[in-house]
């Protein structure tokens, strides 16, 4: 074993030609040598010998670090047990990770600049022979390389949420592009944004045989220290440090001298070196929970992973001395490679095995990680971390009530700590013991996390402590808290309720949101029944309600109405709210302490008992009381294809069922962004509309635009200046029909006026004329104007975003989001029965929108809910072919159609219909125009059913009849 010469890395250590070096202990021996120091230095033979090597280094283990430096397996085995004191550029061998989020890269530059070596003459002259009876060396160093090294350690710390082998590889990315081959020169480096972000948040840590006057620490300081490596040898003219020596066993010049007997086996080595780096990443674990913002905010949890460093590092201290005892005694022949395997058996029947501490610091991840997801919900709220700290909040004379959520399972006596420490205290490895291998054993016991019980009770108690909580965060004189108060009879969690500083319960369950109210309107009356809370004990209930606004928010608390009730009764009835109205409806169930959420809110109106007188002459041909009572009824819905809370709340001057023509001033004047709104029906005889923008107000003035959509033709546009038109525009076909309702919108935009006609863009007529001239406008044809108004804002209003959309009203919309009762829609067809059934003396009411993609539509008067019942009147308007068909199917068989060519429906246009049930048939009124009539052709009285199906937003269906004094309807009819 003792035959041959050895090459050893130096390490950092002081190894020339010539010194004494004992093997065994891998140490030299300084002071001591077999020649005199002018023989050493006549007898050196020096050649130059000049190399550089660059690479990089993305692992951290030991091995890889020992490949870098070319580390033998044995001289690594004495590193290992600290036998070894390394310096210069090999402390790099200590810098290991301290956290499992580390991301790390190393650069090794090396520069070989001399080699010596003695001469065979001065091996043969020894002067101090009586080194060899010493025997404290086994060899003596025959030849050094000299140059430097430098380890550059870049690192970088991932956050919790971050994808650290993403992290990893834009890592590398960034150190590939260092350059390589012309180091000297300048080092241009592109990086994309992400990869220059990673690299200012890189710390590096320099460790070098070089002198530096400053050591970097940022990315691109290091990069102007490695530019400058290859100079500093030479600007110091120096030939380095020792890297390689090589070593001549003594025993080949003297017998008496010591010698090496055996090697440590390298399967030990290789298992040593892997144990050790075992207990590095449990180190590496723990650092990163004691670090965690968990084990900050509760000190028990911190001050079991504290102990558990401790011991842990007390272990790995001991291990390793027991490797420094050992190792020189198996080299040097006075004991067995079996002592080392008999220190390896003694840590793997110990509870410092890897599966013992992962199981260990799995069950403290998993406790850490139910704190952060518990404590996250709660991250607006103090976390009391020590006795002193409650007490100071519990004698606040400002704070009534304080309630606390308390996590009562986290201090306890850990069977596992005192497993550890126990083994410990036996010292195994200071008397290398056998005998008491079987004498360890770890209690098996259930994390207090792990039990389905206190982990639904957990699962409550914070879900109570939340709500609750968020329900009274503006209540000053109430204080909630989080805090860590061992209490073994309530594991997991308890909720703690503190009055005027004392602790009044320590299982608090405080109030908890309630079931929705239950409404009933009746006879404009509102009453709701009310549930008490879940938990804890009820004493009153708090009522709020509020109208429906096209822009509410119901998290908005300052909207809201509130009243109290005067106790826990369940029933409460809601007085001074206005007919037509929707509104939300919201209840909190109140405690001593606190109230709690608010329940969902349920939507409800009072429906307007709309209703006219009539005489003792009225009969089904009055169609002039229908109209008038269709009046009433879209007086309270909205004529328009918009919503009627839509149009009060965002067109202004709104002027409503002005007489025809009609001519006023515009309401400040006309300017960009600002648009014209106009609905209205056109007669069933109607041939044309006219609307002009007057300039001035005045007989005979200018009209800057002249609008006239001429029915079933095209629209044209022009502009009249001094009492002579000017060249007429034909700009589309007119998307108006007789009979059928419209709305337009006229927007004054820079390069002219924009028109949309029932939710469509129609044409643009450039201006003509400055648009601050224009002061008025007439509107006169064939018409029925409903309303007139202002949309101060085109681009931000309700109209503007949704027609600008280009999506406006299609099949796929959804358009009756601010619709009291809809009926149906494209998707959702409708199919119910007709309360009462039908005879004459009953009219329905319909009021929807044709979607702007419109085929299509049905209404269906049927004889029962099935498909295949006969259907008595089947109203379908095509608007693919512009006419409308009536129809009956009696036994599944379509009978003669009768069709009506043109129509009163047009796309994207809203409409209303009165079906009237007289003796001899139907009669069907479009928009307040009759249409049609359809005689019976299976008896009325079979009718029970209603159907509406197709491409139609219907919105309203009621149902109208006559008393012996009044026609009245019902909206909706809730049918």
């Amino acid at each position: 074993m003792d035959s041959k010469c050895m090459k050893i890395a130096a390490l950092g250590r002081p190894l020339y030609p010539g010194m004494l070096y004992d093997c065994r202990r891998d140490t030299f021996i300084p002071g001591v040598t077999l020649w005199d120091k002018k023989a050493l230095c006549d007898d050196l033979d020096v050649h130059q010998q000049l190399k550089t090597h660059l690479k990089f280094a993305a692992s951290d283990t030991l091995s890889d670090k020992a490949k870098l430096l070319d580390i033998s397996a044995s001289l690594k085995a004495s590193f290992l047990s600290g036998l070894v004191e390394v310096g210069g550029s090999a402390k790099y061998l200590h810098d290991s990770k301290s956290s499992a989020r580390q991301c790390r890269v190393t650069m090794h530059y090396s520069q070989t600049t001399k080699f010596e070596q003695l001469t065979m003459k001065e091996l043969g002259n020894i002067t101090y022979p009586q080194v060899f009876d010493q025997k404290t060396a086994t060899h003596v160093v025959t030849a050094v390389l000299y140059g430097a090294q430098a380890f550059m350690v870049f690192d970088h710390i991932t956050d919790e949420n971050e994808n650290k082998q993403a992290v990893e590889g834009n890592l590398h990315a960034v150190f590939k592009k260092i350059p390589t081959i012309s180091i000297e020169g300048e080092a241009s480096l592109k990086m994309n944004e992400e990869e220059k972000q990673l690299s200012e948040n890189i710390s590096v840590t320099f460790y070098g045989d070089f002198e530096l006057e400053e050591n970097p620490i940022t990315y691109k300081e290091a990069l102007e220290v490695y530019k400058k490596l290859p100079m500093l040898m030479k600007q110091g003219q120096n030939k380095g440090v020792p890297l390689n020596v090589w070593l001549y066993p003594l025993k080949l010049l003297d017998d008496k001298a010591a010698k090496l007997v055996r090697e440590i086996n390298m399967m030990l080595v290789d298992k040593t070196e892997h144990l050790l780096e075992e207990l590095g990443e449990e180190e590496r674990r723990c650092n990163d929970l004691i670090k965690n913002q968990m084990a900050n905010d509760f000190p028990d949890l911190k001050d079991r992973l504290l102990r558990f460093q401790t011991l842990q590092n007390n272990y790995t201290r001991s291990f390793q001395e027991a490797l420094s005892r050992l190792l020189p005694a198996i080299r040097g022949g006075t004991q067995e490679d079996k002592a080392l395997g008999d220190i390896l058996d003694i840590h793997y029947t110990s509870p410092f095995t890897a599966s013992n501490m992962n199981k260990w610091l799995d069950d403290v991840t998993t406790e850490v990680n139910i704190l952060s997801s518990y404590t996250s919900r709660l991250k607006d709220l103090t976390v009391v971390k020590s006795s002193c700290s409650l007490s100071s909040t519990l004698l606040d004379h400002d704070v009534d009530v304080a309630i606390c959520l308390s996590f009562t399972s986290l201090k306890f006596e850990d069977s596992y700590l005192v497993a550890i420490q126990d083994f410990e205290n036996l010292e195994r490895f200071t008397t290398l013991d056998q005998s008491s291998k079987s004498d360890f054993s770890l209690q098996a016991t259930q994390p207090w996390f792990t039990s389905p019980d206190v982990s639904a009770s957990m699962r409550q108690n914070i879900s109570l402590f939340t709500s609750f909580s968020k329900a009274n965060k503006n209540e000053k004189r109430i204080k909630f808290m989080i805090a860590s108060i061992c209490d073994p009879s309530n594991p997991g969690t308890s909720i703690r309720l503190y009055q005027k500083g004392a602790l009044t319960d320590p299982r608090f369950q405080p109030v908890s949101k309630p079931a929705p109210p239950e409404v009933q309107v009746s006879d404009e009356k509102v009453l709701l029944k009310l549930s008490k809370s879940p938990t804890g004990e009820t004493v009153r209930f708090r009522v709020e309600y509020r109208r429906i606004q096209p822009t509410d928010s119901e998290d908005d608390i300052d909207e809201w109405t509130v009243t109290d009730t005067s106790d826990a009764q369940t029933s409460f009835t809601l007085t001074g709210l206005k007919p037509a109205d929707q509104y939300l409806v919201r209840y909190r169930a109140v405690s001593d302490v606190g109230m709690s959420e608010a329940t969902d809110s349920v939507p409800f109106s009072i429906d307007p008992k709309l209703s006219i007188k009539v005489g003792q002459s009225w009969n089904l041909f009055t169609s002039s009381l229908l109209n008038e009572l269709r009046i009433k009824i879209m007086t309270s819905l909205g004529m328009s294809r918009w919503s009627l809370s839509t149009i009060k709340s965002e067109v202004t001057n709104v002027v409503n069922s002005p007489s025809t023509p009609y001519t006023a001033a515009i309401p400040g004047g006309l300017r960009e962004g600002k648009a014209l709104y106009f609905q209205g029906v056109v007669s069933a005889t109607g041939q044309s509309i006219t609307l002009d923008f007057v300039s001035p107000l005045v007989v005979g003035g200018d009209i800057a635009f002249h609008f006239r959509p001429c029915i079933d033709d095209w629209i044209c546009c022009d502009s009249r200046r001094n009492g002579m038109w000017e060249e007429q525009e034909k700009t589309s076909w007119c998307q108006i029909s007789k009979g059928s309702s419209f709305d337009i919108f006229i927007v004054t935009k820079t390069e002219g006026y924009e028109v949309y006609i029932n939710g469509q863009r129609s044409c643009q007529f450039k201006h003509r004329m400055p648009v601050e001239s224009v002061t008025a406008l007439n509107f006169h044809g064939d018409v029925i104007i409903n309303t007139v108004g202002v949309v101060p804002n085109w681009n931000t209003s309700t109209f503007g975003k949704e027609l600008n959309s280009g999506t406006s009203r299609t099949k796929l919309s959804d358009i009756q989001s601010d619709v009291p009762h809809p009926v149906c829609n494209p998707s959702k067809p409708y199919l119910e029965s007709i309360p009462g059934g039908l005879r004459p003396g009953v009219a329905l009411f319909f009021q929807g929108v044709v979607t702007s993609d419109c085929e299509r539509f049905d209404i269906n008067l049927q004889t029962g809910p099935n498909q295949l019942d006969d259907i008595a009147l089947h109203f379908n308007p095509h608007l693919y072919s512009n006419s409308v068909v009536r129809n009956s199917r009696r036994d599944g068989i379509w009978e003669i159609q009768e069709v009506t060519p043109g129509g009163p429906f047009v796309k994207g246009g809203a409409f209303d219909i009165i079906m009237v049930v007289k003796p001899e048939g139907y009669e069907v009124i479009v928009n307040g125009l009759e249409y049609c009539t359809y005689n019976h052709r299976i008896p009325v009285d079979k009718v029970t059913t209603l159907g509406i199906k197709g491409d139609v937003f219907m919105n309203t269906v009621s149902i109208i009849e006559v008393d012996d004094v009044n026609l009245k309807v019902t909206i909706p009819a809730n049918i």
